[in-house]
């Protein structure tokens, strides 16, 4: 399989930049894979695990993100996430807290005011966190 070059940059820094053999992303319409060659495409993704496959081997690096968007065009992918975190990064009591304190405003007692949509969003990212790390 041929290399392609991927960069990952966050609003707060470059995350990762290098050469790869695919990056697969939880696309808004499902998960989809990006080999060399692809068509050219942008794209957004959502809340999910970005994965990295950099060599032949079996190693892939894996990335709990946020969101954002996609570019593919003439073997370079640029992605502008909102969010993105290794599992070392992750801190797993901090998400566990920000789950718990999702679950408790979207339940039964939860506030009139409560902007629902927002923490759904808090709870998914918290899921999705847990489940990078472990």
């Amino acid at each position: 399989m041929k290399e392609f070059q991927v960069e990952i940059v966050t609003p707060a820094k470059s995350k990762y930049s290098g050469l790869v053999l695919s990056l697969t992303a939880p696309g808004s319409s499902g998960e989809f894979q990006v080999l060399y060659n692809h068509a050219p495409l942008i794209s957004t993704f959502e809340v999910g695990k970005i994965t990295i496959k950099e060599d032949e081997s079996k190693s892939e690096k894996i990335f709990a993100t946020g969101g954002g968007i996609i570019e593919v065009l003439q073997n370079k992918i640029l992605v502008l996430a909102d969010s993105l975190e290794s599992p070392e990064e992750i801190d797993i009591s901090r998400a566990e807290k920000a789950l718990e304190r999702a679950k408790n405003r979207l339940g039964p007692e939860k506030n009139k005011t409560l902007n629902v949509a927002r923490a759904e969003a808090a709870m998914a990212r918290a899921i999705n966190r847990l489940k990078v790390a472990r």
